[in-house]
């Protein structure tokens, strides 16, 4: 995880996390905060996600809205 520059990253970790929703982008992509830094952007080409969702995220894409 050289690229990543911190203990867990939701983009290419192994553990789902659960991110709220800054932006909704083209192309089925988001811009989340996983309360650990920057933002960043993920797939949400699975779910139905919207600004402020809270969606689980593993390996880079939401795999499900959790909360709204």
């Amino acid at each position: 995880m050289d690229h990543c520059g911190e203990d867990v990253c939701i983009t290419c970790s192994d553990a789902a996390v659960s991110v709220t929703v800054l932006e909704v982008r083209p192309g089925a992509l988001a811009l989340v905060d996983a309360g650990a830094g920057a933002p960043e952007e993920v797939s949400v080409a699975l779910v139905d996600a919207r600004v402020g969702d809270v969606v689980l995220v593993h390996a880079g894409e939401a795999i499900a809205v959790i909360a709204p």
